[in-house]
């Protein structure tokens, strides 16, 4: 079994800068109505309490990618496991990520979006790893910018345990 290290952002600091982000996705899209793409599993829970912070018509799809498995390291190959149910043909998306670390996985499922012909396409992460990226990709909302840590909480998991935690927390696996 792991165990948890630290808390690196509690749960009171987490709600208050989502409500931040909510805020500045609202102004952002005044007048549009938004998709919300979420990222499963690990944006789950961020996309739930996010989208009770945007006020405006939004609706909700998910797709399921995997580049980890069961390793703390991303492969690099990315898998579609689930893909979306609506067509994002003149809409304005926002995938809804937990978190960015190489960059990889999000720079392959943004240009597999684009590809769809959306009106507008941003990114909206709670956490980015900057210190890890090996692709770059345009990400316009972010909430916390974190060291290069294997994190858990709010979603993240370490084989699919910790996601129910309300804070982000570093694990030793």
């Amino acid at each position: 079994m792991s165990e948890i290290t630290e808390v690196l952002v509690d749960e009171a600091t987490l709600k208050a800068r989502i409500k931040e982000m909510g805020e500045a996705i609202t102004k952002d899209y005044e007048g549009k109505t938004l998709l919300l793409v979420g990222v499963l599993k690990g944006a789950v829970i961020f996309l739930s309490e996010l989208a009770q912070r945007i006020k405006l018509p939004a609706t909700f799809d998910f797709m399921a990618v995997s580049s980890y498995g069961s390793s703390t390291e991303s492969s690099g190959v990315v898998r579609i496991l689930k893909d979306l149910e609506e067509s994002l043909e003149g809409r304005h998306v926002l995938i809804v990520e937990d978190i960015i670390d190489t960059g990889l996985t999000l720079d392959y499922l943004y240009r597999h979006l684009k590809s769809r012909h959306p009106a507008s396409l941003n990114i909206c992460t709670l956490l980015d790893k900057p210190s890890r990226r090996k692709v770059n990709v345009p990400v316009k909302d972010i909430g916390f910018e974190i060291p290069d840590r294997f994190v858990v909480g709010y979603g993240l998991d370490y084989n699919e345990m910790y996601r129910n935690l309300p804070y982000i927390a570093v694990v030793r696996p």
